[in-house]
Order: structure tokens, then C-alpha cells, then sequence
């Protein structure tokens, strides 16, 4: 599946979604361990040694899962159900961990857009979104999915990740507690006005204002999706690198704690 390729809305036609290709090991099919391999080679030895030595107390990795009350996994991502609200020039916006009961109905419905489809690749029945949700919020903490609630309405997906524990850190430079995000808009009506960079800056500053240790917000939007580019560089994401991806070469896009107040 290509990698994240996230929200465009720059008056074009072209598809606002950002997909995890390269997902992080909690969100991929039991089979697939090579990528959790090479996750654990990742320089944060502690962090890790603590989430696994909570887990086997009967602490993390169950029922606390991915945006679950006050699970020791919540820690990776900063209790993202916390964060609270913010105000974007659309409105109030805030994310919501996704529930599967509660949820399940409409992200799936998204998914089978064709234009959110072509990215997420998730199309078919409802079972094919609950495993990539379920894989998130069953699995350590590393990835909570999300609803984007606009002044009251469910109108976007987001999965806010830890990139430098993903597989995509075996492409790029990663740093200590380097938190990634995907995104989707829903609605047809809601795309191409200017939504997607509105949404990308507020997320990525409520990455920033409640994640002390996370100097960065990174993306990997397809190279070739100029209109995605131009969302986050109009968002205040600097393009940082070309990277070779397993289904595609992306922008690597980085929101620098550092450069916040001036870009």
C-alpha cells in the first residue's frame, strides 16, 4: 500500500488522503514481523523496556490499547484523548480516538470512496476497516486512530503515530518521539477549500503543545501530489528530504517545534 499521502485541498481535483503504507508494526497483519524487527533496533531502549515490562504486569498492550483510559500504551502518544480542542479558522476542531462501535460505520464508508480508496486501499466490507482499526487499537500505543470532529461533525480520519518507532524510520533520519500523522477527509463537499491545510497546522500544534518530548511532526505525502506538498508547506511543514518509500517516493514533510512561530 503507498505510503501516507496526506490532505490536499488545494483547489484541485486531486484526492485528499494520506494513506500508511509503510504502517507501524501495531496496525500490520500478524504475519508481517519483519518491520517490529527492525523497530526494536530503534535507539530508545528504555521507553521500550518499560512498555514491555508494564505489559507483562497486565498493564499496556490489552485493554488499554491505543486511546484507551489511562493504559499504560496511551504514554507513547501523550494520552492523545486528552488533548482537547482547538480553534481553526473552519471552526472548532478536535480529535476523538475512533470507537469501533460507535465508528466503524463511517470510516468504512469513506474507505470506499474511490478517491480515498486509490490511497488507503481498505475498500470492501466493514470487516477490512475494523482489522486496520482493531490492529491500532488493540496493539501497543504506537498509532491511535481518530475521528476529525469539526464544530460537532464527524468529517475526517486521522492516525496520530509514533514515526520514530514505525517502519518508516528505516527511511529517514528519525528522532526520539518524531510523531507522524495520516489524514483523510471524508466528505467530498469538505475537500478542495482549503480545510486540509487548516487542519494539518491545528494538528500538528496540538502534536507540539501536548508533547513536550516531540521536537517534530512529520509526513510522507507522494512527491508527485504537488497540491498535498503545497498543503503542508502552507500548513508550516518544510520539505526536508526525497525519500524512497516501498510503494513510492515521497516528500518527506517536517513541522519543526523550532520553527513554529515563524512558519
Amino acid at each position: 500500500m503507498p505510503p501516507p499521502d496526506a490532505s490536499t485541498d488545494a483547489g484541485t481535483e486531486t484526492a485528499p488522503e494520506s494513506s500508511p503504507a509503510d504502517r507501524a508494526p501495531s496496525d500490520r497483519a500478524p504475519a508481517d514481523r519483519a518491520d517490529a524487527q527492525d523497530t526494536l533496533d530503534l535507539r530508545l531502549p528504555d521507553e521500550l523496556i518499560a512498555l514491555f515490562g508494564e505489559s507483562d504486569a497486565g498493564g499496556a498492550g490489552g485493554a488499554g490499547g491505543a486511546g484507551g483510559p489511562g493504559g499504560a500504551a496511551d504514554d507513547l502518544l501523550d494520552h492523545v484523548a486528552d488533548w482537547g480542542p482547538a480553534t481553526t479558522p473552519a471552526g472548532v476542531f478536535q480529535l476523538v480516538p475512533v470507537c469501533i462501535e460507535r465508528d466503524l460505520p463511517l470510516v468504512s464508508r469513506w474507505m470506499n470512496d474511490p478517491a480515498v480508496a486509490a490511497f488507503w486501499e481498505l475498500a470492501g466490507p466493514d470487516d477490512v476497516t475494523e482489522a486496520h482499526l482493531r490492529g491500532q487499537i488493540d496493539g501497543d500505543g504506537r498509532s491511535v486512530p481518530c475521528l476529525g470532529v469539526l464544530d460537532d461533525t464527524p468529517m475526517s480520519y486521522w492516525e496520530i503515530y509514533r514515526a520514530d518507532l514505525d517502519g518508516l524510520a528505516r527511511h529517514y533520519p528519525a528522532r526520539p518521539h518524531d510523531t507522524g500523522l495520516h489524514l483523510l477527509i471524508g466528505g467530498v463537499a469538505d475537500r478542495g477549500r482549503g480545510l486540509g491545510t487548516s487542519l494539518l497546522r491545528a494538528v500538528a500544534d496540538l502534536v507540539l503543545d501536548h508533547r513536550a518530548a516531540s521536537a517534530r511532526v512529520i509526513a510522507e505525502p507522494d512527491l508527485r501530489n504537488t497540491p498535498s506538498v503545497s498543503a503542508f508547506l502552507s500548513a508550516g511543514f518544510r520539505f526536508a528530504a526525497e525519500v524512497d518509500l516501498p510503494d513510492k517516493r515521497a516528500a518527506l514533510m517536517v513541522r519543526d517545534r523550532a520553527l513554529r512561530a515563524v512558519l
